[in-house]
């Protein structure tokens, strides 16, 4: 059975920018702050406040996206 690699990495692309939003919202709201602060000292572009949140989901987006797809390739390539 193969892997579709790039529908892989979109799938993971989009659900790493809603969990972005969601850590971003809940911090917000005083909930999981320590997450947000630890997201922030991992991620580079990441910080809880508006734009922070949007460059944030779209770093997440891009390092999910090419480590999936580049995991979906792998393993196509391994199991032919």
């Amino acid at each position: 059975m193969k892997l579709n690699a790039l529908v892989l990495g979109l799938a993971g692309a989009i659900l790493a920018a809603i969990c972005m939003l969601l850590l971003s919202l809940a911090n917000y709201f005083g909930i999981y702050q320590t997450a947000a602060l630890t997201m922030q000292e991992i991620h580079m572009f990441y910080s809880p406040d508006f734009w922070g949140t949007i460059t944030g989901m779209i770093e997440a987006a891009i390092m999910s996206f090419v480590g999936l797809f580049v995991f979906g390739w792998l393993y196509n390539r391994f199991t032919k």
